[in-house]
């Protein structure tokens, strides 16, 4: 039993354990939540939000979190055979036709590719047959842009972004050709030691097995023994470089206000890290962050929000190019300039 705030919603942490725990052969009626003093199971909780989100996109035409968290809930919903309430799936046909997936000024590859996954699982439901031809055109949609948004060396969207993209079109029933080129990018991404985020690897591991988050629904879970054992492993202590490099942060606020830092950092840290230390120097540089399903993001830089709800995020870049990492995971390798700009969506 776990207690939750009623203050914000937490549709995609509660979507991502119901899809844990179901995988996991967990009986989720068995899985209660507090909220506001009344117990109530993860199932209905997640239910409810998603009705809170459903009506929030009514009078605001955009969710309480965005449609990737959306989708996500969704999909959730349906693997575990709860019918998914016509009006809340409908919200996420409306967005794929109206192309609402974007992130800043590009699309979102991984909103895509989680929606396609939970309409393909309302379609397969059988839930949607009022509206049977438009779940099919947005189907069609959402495999349309995954394959136009297929790069030359076989990412979809970016390396992190991929492992979601192959495992909808797996779902969707696309050919082996359409993702081939996918599939081994993949696999020189993970030779290459390029995933270490959970998410990422909790995305790319289903895609590699050639399954997709679809599979939880038919799961079979008569011959589960429990008998599985993970060997401890040694933490490996990694000592900070004694190479120092030199990173400029400009910060750019909404306003187009600019400002101008600069701090050495060991060789290899993470982004967080260096903005840590350039907090510490007292220069007047301040941030604050916030955890998301991807980890730690900035919140406030130099005491300005940049909200969800206001529709705004910091975009990062490092020498001009676009960060796909996010600031716990991005390494500073050698001498560079960081942009950090308020930015709308």
């Amino acid at each position: 039993m776990c207690s939750l705030s009623n203050s914000q919603s937490v549709v995609g942490l509660l979507a991502l354990y119901t899809l844990a725990l179901k995988s996991s052969c967990f009986d989720l009626n068995t899985v209660t939540f507090t909220v506001s003093d009344i117990s109530e199971t993860l199932l209905t909780h997640l239910k409810k939000q998603m009705e809170q989100e459903k009506e929030h996109i009514a009078f605001s035409h955009r969710p309480l979190t965005n449609y990737y968290q959306y989708s996500l809930g969704v999909l959730a919903l349906c693997v575990s055979s709860i019918r998914v309430n016509n009006h809340v799936s409908n919200k996420l046909i409306k967005a794929v036709e109206h192309e609402h997936f974007k992130h800043g000024d590009a699309e979102s590859t991984d909103t895509y590719a989680m929606a396609g996954m939970a309409l393909q699982c309302v379609k397969d439901a059988g839930s949607h047959v009022l509206n049977a031809a438009e779940l099919d055109t947005a189907l069609s949609k959402i495999k349309q842009k995954l394959l136009a948004s297929r790069r030359a060396d076989g990412h979809i969207g970016n390396e992190f972004s991929t492992g979601l993209a192959v495992q909808a079109l797996m779902a969707m029933g696309s050919q082996v050709a359409e993702y081939a080129t996918s599939m081994e990018a993949m696999r020189t991404d993970a030779r290459s030691n390029t995933y270490h985020n959970p998410m990422a690897i909790s995305q790319i591991l289903p895609a590699l097995q050639q399954k997709s988050y679809l599979t939880v629904k038919s799961k079979e879970c008569l011959n589960e023994d429990d008998t599985l054992v993970l060997e401890p492993i040694d933490p490996v202590v990694v000592l900070p470089s004694e190479t120092k490099v030199t990173v400029m942060v400009e910060v750019v606020t909404s306003s187009g206000a600019t400002a101008v830092y600069s701090v050495d950092v060991p060789k290899g840290s993470s982004l967080l890290e260096a903005l840590e230390l350039l907090k510490g120097k007292n220069v007047g540089f301040m941030f604050e962050k916030e955890s998301s399903l991807w980890g730690p993001f900035l919140s406030a830089v130099n005491g300005e929000q940049a909200r969800q709800s206001d529709r705004r995020y910091w975009h990062l870049s490092s020498d001009g190019t676009a960060l796909s990492q996010g600031i716990s995971d991005f390494k500073i390798e050698a001498a560079q300039k960081i942009t950090i700009k308020n930015m709308s969506y």
